[in-house]
């Protein structure tokens, strides 16, 4: 797909050229490194899940708005707050997109390991910051799985970050560093409805995104193929005492993330990868900045906003200008009555 709208264009511009291949650290495929990782997540997953040999019983007390007080006896290290949710009603289900598990914001598929208190965060809140940051935080990482995948085998892409950037910089972003044959690649229009019919596909899958907390070893053994998550693994280990990664998966494809993430891929409905950008950066490779935009199922818009709003995603997103946006955002909300944050 994206390889061979690449190569034609290589072959287009600089036919008789040869071209370095940007230098690997192995001979792996992306498809044989996606799948290396994901069998490496599994396995630590079951390794962590046979650390509880014996089923055992936590308390878990619901404090929501509807059935407040209500307690549910779950399965330590197993149950979810989604497992929770299905003890309240079919609309807890379908609406909700985070977990508050005594306070902390918490994956719907991510096992509760204690007796603890919970409510359920919805895009329809009142303050849906951090419902708004799992979405947008979850539509660059399903953008990071189709721009891995799009290049098949012949050109290489090392996937570098997803900047955390607020809906209201207009756009979610992931830097990648392409081989560098691809250096004067320019996407067109069809390269990103290409691009956007992958997305499409992930989403109709509805993948739930998995959570694991690993020690940094396994994740450096996942991610020895990118020096870029390498660094970012050992900036996130001595970031606390234990040590501690935490990585996600939905389908195969694993990634190093912040987190927490939305449910599943199905929460996405309006969505487009609209613009690459290259960065000036200090680095000797070439990083571009893919972005895109996208509503949830909960929120879809009339197709003239959307079409703003796809305008607006093709804008460079920097981490400068998201900086200024947001105290303008805050100043914004210190002067109305309530201060509330606007949802996507």
């Amino acid at each position: 797909m994206a390889a061979r709208w690449a190569a034609r264009r290589l072959r287009g511009g600089r036919e008789g050229c040869r071209f370095m291949s940007t230098p690997t650290v192995s001979r792996l495929t992306s498809e044989e490194v996606i799948k290396m990782r994901n069998e490496l997540f599994t396995k630590e997953k079951e390794r962590q899940l046979s650390l509880y040999p014996r089923i055992e019983k936590i308390e878990v007390k619901y404090t929501g708005k509807s059935h407040p007080g209500s307690v549910f006896v779950m399965n330590k290290a197993l149950s979810t707050p989604y497992n929770c949710a299905m003890h309240l009603t079919e609309w807890h289900c379908r609406k909700s997109v985070l977990a508050l598990v005594d306070g902390e914001v918490w994956d719907m598929y991510r096992p509760l390991t204690k007796s603890c208190e919970i409510q359920f965060l919805t895009f329809k809140d009142e303050d849906p910051e951090e419902v708004n940051k799992a979405y947008w935080r979850s539509c660059a990482m399903i953008m990071a799985c189709v721009l891995k995948r799009a290049f098949k085998d012949e050109y290489s892409v090392n996937l570098v970050k997803a900047p955390e950037v607020p809906v209201i910089s207009g756009a979610f972003c992931y830097d990648v560093v392409l081989d560098n044959r691809l250096n004067d690649w320019k996407p067109t229009n069809d390269d990103f409805r290409s691009l956007t019919r992958d997305v499409r596909k992930l989403i109709h899958k509805d993948l739930p995104f998995e959570t694991l907390h690993v020690e940094a070893k396994v994740a450096r053994e996942m991610f020895q193929h990118n020096r870029y998550k390498t660094e970012m693994i050992e900036r996130k280990a001595s970031q606390n005492m234990e040590g501690i990664v935490t990585l996600h998966r939905f389908g195969d494809f694993v990634d190093v993330t912040e987190g927490p993430h939305i449910p599943r891929t199905s929460f996405c409905f309006q969505y487009e990868i609209t613009a690459a950008h290259n960065l000036q950066t200090n680095q000797s490779e070439l990083i571009r900045r893919f972005q895109g935009v996208s509503l949830p199922i909960h929120l879809k818009a009339h197709h003239t906003v959307w079409h703003k709003l796809l305008e607006r995603s093709k804008r460079l997103v920097t981490e400068e200008k998201c900086l200024e946006a947001a105290a303008e955002c805050h100043e914004a909300k210190d002067g109305t009555e309530e201060g509330k944050t606007v949802s996507i």
